[in-house]
């Protein structure tokens, strides 16, 4: 019996009625990935033309990059990185055509979204690595993109979030590229959810879309054999950094039935606790993943929440 079911906003039941992807159970996660939902030839045409390129990895190969650059007169526009969600084992920068050129469009922005290895065939740190290199790829070459370096924002979903604040820690523990702010939507920080040593054990989270079970199997997928124990365990995962501080402005957004809830809310209390700048944002009714439902009082309220935190956050 679902405890929790009577709690979510009824306008988003219909995500909880979609075939679940149970990327956990044997052979399954191959068959996601081929899910045709995905498919670039079942999305909608862009507004504008869509372009890629690609980034040096050391060490690896090369990164793809969807770069999705609206037609504009300006020549310092901001930019925004991206990373897609997919608990670390799904997913593409490809998701980026549904979405993110309208965004561009309103922002007078270029949004560059990275097309990540995924685990369990690359661990960690090889995604984290892919991301460090297209930051490093669009802080070189924002000129020829009409964009200024120095505006740079690194932004993802679910586990694109985690990724976006552990790129972060990255760059500012290497003194890297500057990013100027960080927009993390439900992300996912902390790899102790849904396992033996779980912090939060919250009762009315993570029941649907995104369960227990599904995030440890993408977190043990990302670590492989690494002992998050080092001074790169906050790259690994984020809620593990001990230090905060010095990071960018933040937005962050979750879901109050949410699995990923608990650890968002601590991250952005320590965030604030750290002297960073931080908005959150926690929408009551909300599973992982709610603003996917279109035409929802929810999802409206969330993307213009995103909408002026993205304003204010790239100035």
């Amino acid at each position: 019996m679902s405890i929790s079911r009577h709690l979510v906003d009824p306008e988003i039941i219909p995500l909880l009625e979609m075939p679940d992807m149970d990327i956990a159970a044997p052979g399954k996660l191959e068959e996601v990935r081929d899910d045709p939902r995905f498919a670039i030839e079942n999305m909608p045409p862009p507004p504008f033309e869509i372009t890629e390129a690609y980034a040096p990895v050391p060490g690896g190969p090369d990164v793809k990059l969807v770069v999705i650059n609206p037609p504009s007169q300006k020549k310092d526009r901001p930019a925004i990185l991206h990373l897609h969600g997919g608990g670390m084992v799904i997913g593409s920068a490809d998701m980026a055509r549904m979405g993110k050129p309208e965004q561009a469009l309103e922002l007078d922005c270029v949004v560059v979204s990275v097309n990540y290895r995924l685990a369990p065939e690359t661990p960690f740190p090889g995604p984290q690595e892919d991301n460090y290199a297209a930051l490093t790829w669009l802080a070189e070459n924002a000129a020829s993109l009409g964009a200024d370096s120095s505006k740079i924002l690194v932004m993802g979903e679910s586990a694109g979030g985690g990724l976006a604040a552990a790129l972060s820690l990255m760059a500012r523990d290497r003194g890297g590229p500057k990013i100027i702010g960080q927009a993390l939507l439900y992300p996912m920080l902390d790899h102790r959810t849904g396992g033996p040593d779980d912090v939060w054990k919250n009762k009315h989270t993570g029941e649907f879309i995104w369960d227990r079970n599904k995030n440890q199997f993408g977190w043990e997928a990302l670590r492989g054999d690494y002992n998050p124990s080092d001074e790169r365990k906050g790259w690994f995962s984020p809620a593990l950094a001990e230090d905060l501080s010095g990071l960018p402005p933040t937005y962050l957004a979750t879901g109050a039935l949410d699995l990923f809830l608990d650890e968002d809310l601590d991250f952005a209390r320590r965030l604030i606790d750290a002297g960073v700048p931080t908005e959150l944002h926690a929408y009551p009714g909300a599973v992982h993943a709610f603003d996917m439902v279109p035409e929802t009082a929810l999802q409206a309220q969330a993307q213009a929440n995103l909408s002026f935190g993205l304003k204010r956050l790239l100035g």
